[in-house]
C-alpha cells in the first residue's frame, strides 16, 4: 500500500454504501467519493495544509468543501452511526465504557477567527452547529482545544464531542451520555445505558454519582480528597463513604490508549481548523476508520 493509500479495499466497502449520492434532492452526483475521502484522510492523518493536498487526491477545494458539507449535515455522525451498530450487532461493543478527554494545543492557523467566550454548548447540543467560540479556549498553554471521549471497554470511541480547553470535564459528563445511542439491528430501541462507567477523579461529583445510581449504572469514580475531608468533617450529614472497585478502575487505561491513537493523526494532535465542526469532522472520521480496523 502506497504511503497515499489511506483507506483498505474492505474499509470502503463498507464505506461506500454509506455515502450520499447527490449534493442536494435532484442536484449533480459527486463523484470520486473514496479519492475525496482518501485525501481528506491524508490531510488529518498528516496535518498538512490543505493546499497541499496531493494532485491524485483531486483539487484541494473537492476535498476541504466536501468534508465541511459532511461536518456540517451529519453524513460522518451516519456512517459512524451505522458502524456501531454493526458493531453491537455482532457484540463486538463492551459495555463498561470509559470517560475522559484529551486537550490538544491550536496552532495561530485556527485562532484567526472572531470567537465569543461560552458558544460551544451550541454545538454540544446539536453536534452540528458552529459554535460562537469556535470551540477555542484560553488556559494556562494557551490556546487549545479538548476532545471528549466516551469509549467502550477496549477504548474505541463510541461518543466524540469537542470543548474548549479550559472547560471542566465534569459539566461534559451528562452530555457525553446524552450522546450515547447505539442503533438496534431489528427491532428495539437505540441502547444509551452502559453497564459501568468509568471515570477519573475529575468526574467525582455528587450529580454525576445520583445520575448514574438512578439509571442502575456502576460507577468506578475515585473520590477526590477535599471531598471526601468535606463529607467527613460533616460526620453522619456527609453520606455514605464512596466506594468502587479498584480492580475494575484499571480498566479505565483504556480511554487514554484511545487517545493515543487519535493523536496518530497530526491534524488532531495540533488542531489546524478554524471550524469546531471540521475539527470534530476530524475525530469522528478517526473514530470510523478505528472500529473499521478492529
Amino acid at each position: 500500500m502506497s504511503r497515499t493509500r489511506t483507506l483498505s479495499d474492505a474499509a470502503w466497502a463498507r464505506i461506500e454504501p454509506l455515502m450520499p449520492v447527490a449534493s442536494r434532492k435532484g442536484g449533480r452526483p459527486f463523484q470520486s467519493h473514496r479519492r475525496v475521502l482518501e485525501g481528506i484522510v491524508w490531510r488529518y492523518r498528516t496535518g498538512s495544509p490543505w493546499r497541499d493536498l496531493p494532485a491524485e487526491f483531486g483539487p484541494w477545494q473537492t476535498a476541504w468543501k466536501r468534508h465541511r458539507r459532511f461536518s456540517g449535515d451529519g453524513t460522518w455522525d451516519r456512517i459512524y452511526a451505522e458502524i456501531l451498530a454493526d458493531a453491537d450487532a455482532a457484540g463486538e461493543i463492551e459495555w463498561a465504557v470509559s470517560v475522559d478527554s484529551t486537550i490538544n494545543r491550536a496552532h495561530q492557523h485556527a485562532t484567526n477567527l472572531p470567537r465569543d467566550t461560552g458558544g460551544s454548548i451550541e454545538l454540544l447540543e446539536s453536534a452540528r452547529e458552529e459554535p460562537s467560540d469556535h470551540a477555542i479556549g484560553r488556559s494556562r498553554g494557551g490556546l487549545s482545544t479538548k476532545i471528549h471521549h466516551l469509549v467502550d471497554g477496549r477504548g474505541l470511541p463510541l461518543v466524540v464531542l469537542v470543548g474548549p480547553g479550559q472547560a471542566g470535564d465534569a459539566p461534559m459528563f451528562p452530555v457525553l451520555m446524552d450522546h450515547l445511542r447505539v442503533a438496534r439491528r431489528g427491532l428495539g430501541r437505540p441502547r444509551t445505558r452502559p453497564e459501568r462507567v468509568r471515570g477519573d477523579k475529575a468526574y467525582s461529583s455528587r450529580a454525576i454519582r445520583e445520575h448514574l445510581r438512578e439509571r442502575d449504572i456502576v460507577a468506578a469514580i475515585p473520590e477526590l480528597s477535599d471531598q471526601r475531608g468535606h463529607r467527613q468533617r460533616r460526620g453522619s450529614r456527609g453520606g455514605r463513604p464512596v466506594s468502587y472497585d479498584a480492580e475494575d478502575y484499571k480498566g479505565r487505561n483504556v480511554v487514554e490508549r484511545g487517545f493515543n491513537e487519535d493523536k496518530q493523526w497530526r491534524g488532531l494532535a495540533t488542531r489546524y481548523d478554524n471550524l469546531a465542526l471540521t475539527y470534530r469532522g476530524g475525530a469522528v472520521l478517526r473514530a470510523i476508520t478505528l472500529w473499521l480496523k478492529r
